[in-house]
């Protein structure tokens, strides 16, 4: 059984229907050989500066910049059950590997990141890599699952992007 994880609903009932995830379940579609489910867009977040220090919830000039040692992140209060859906799932003994199918990009590789890496799991990743929801360029995509490492540095770049945005608030 392996889990496929898109970026948005609609992407992951796309892929569903050429793979043949078709039976509803809370958070997620499953077939008999897989399961698909979505992220909701950025599930995950850097924390606001106040969760580094209480003296951050008034911004002064002289405790700029603040550069936090240890990134923390957080679930998106809206996006809750969803995360925990799929951390149930990253994590289940029935799941032998992930498909990371969030949108080609540095963006999509940054939303998998952080929900793979918040919920704990240490299942193989492969990438789905298409711009296309044709069902053609699904099932060609899906048989031509690329390695995860291949991406590990625009994953990084995504990263230092958020990262940035953050410092510059």
């Amino acid at each position: 059984m392996y889990l496929v994880i898109a970026e948005k609903p609609s992407v992951s009932r796309a892929i569903a229907e050429v793979i043949g995830a078709q039976e509803r379940e809370d958070g997620y579609l499953r077939g008999t050989d897989c399961m698909v489910s979505w992220c909701f867009g950025h599930l995950v977040e850097y924390v606001s500066p106040d969760a580094y220090d209480e003296k951050f919830n008034q911004w002064r000039y002289e405790d700029l910049p603040i550069i936090p040692k240890d990134w923390k992140v957080t679930v998106s209060e809206d996006k809750k059950d969803q995360f925990y859906i799929l951390k149930r799932l990253l994590n289940s003994p029935e799941i032998e590997y992930v498909v990371n199918a969030c949108d080609a990009g540095r963006e999509g590789e940054l939303i998998f990141k952080h929900v793979y890496d918040l919920s704990g799991s240490k299942k193989p990743v492969k990438r789905l890599w298409i711009s296309s929801l044709e069902d053609s360029a699904i099932l060609d995509g899906m048989q031509h699952l690329r390695s995860a490492e291949e991406y590990r540095h625009l994953a990084e770049a995504a990263v230092c992007r958020s990262q940035a945005d953050w410092l510059v608030g």
